[in-house]
């Protein structure tokens, strides 16, 4: 049996082949899905997720799907050799670009790590109605994942405001993870 295959001789794809764009695949509707075909697939998984395992659970596995993609994200698409100022404008870039949102930065504290950063026009949440609760922690894992490969240390961000919480923008705390013990 060969890497990647299963048994019963399916093949097991990576993140990596799951994303390869082919333009054989769709050379009449292109690249580019609307907003709500994007929110149709994420918000019918948090509702399934959630039903099956209970809230934290699905709140974990977005984030873990996020980190995971922003691990992808930042050693496919970013230049992880840059400074950290060229390193955040390139990642602005690249999230406007791929009309992911508009990311700012807030805060850094060089000496902890700390970032706080928001992020307008978000995929996940701008338009939403209030719901009084933060949604977009898929954004948290993948803003973790990004900066732990850039930084090569752990880091986690929370998200403190969010348009679902009655802001304009979604807003994250992002810290270097220290082992406790």
């Amino acid at each position: 049996m060969g890497k990647g295959e299963f048994m019963d001789g399916k093949v097991e794809l990576s993140l990596t082949e799951y994303l390869g764009y082919r333009e054989t695949g769709r050379e009449n509707l292109g690249a580019e899905l609307p907003v709500e075909v994007y929110r149709l697939l994420e918000y019918s998984f948090r509702e399934e997720l959630e039903e099956r395992f209970g809230k934290t659970a699905q709140i974990e596995i977005f984030r873990g799907a996020g980190y995971r993609s922003g691990i992808f994200f930042a050693q496919n698409y970013l230049d992880l050799t840059l400074g950290m100022s060229d390193f955040i404008a390139q990642l602005q870039r690249k999230l406007e670009e791929m009309k992911i949102g508009v990311l700012r930065v807030e805060e850094v504290e060089e000496d902890t790590g700390r970032i706080v950063f928001t992020i307008s026009e978000d995929a996940d949440c701008s338009g939403l109605p209030a719901l009084g609760e933060t949604v977009c922690n898929y954004d948290e894992g993948f803003l973790s994942g990004v900066l732990t490969v850039y930084t090569k240390k752990p880091y986690t961000a929370i998200e403190i405001n969010c348009w679902a919480t009655g802001d304009r923008v979604c807003r994250f705390r992002a810290e270097v993870q220290h082992n406790e013990g």
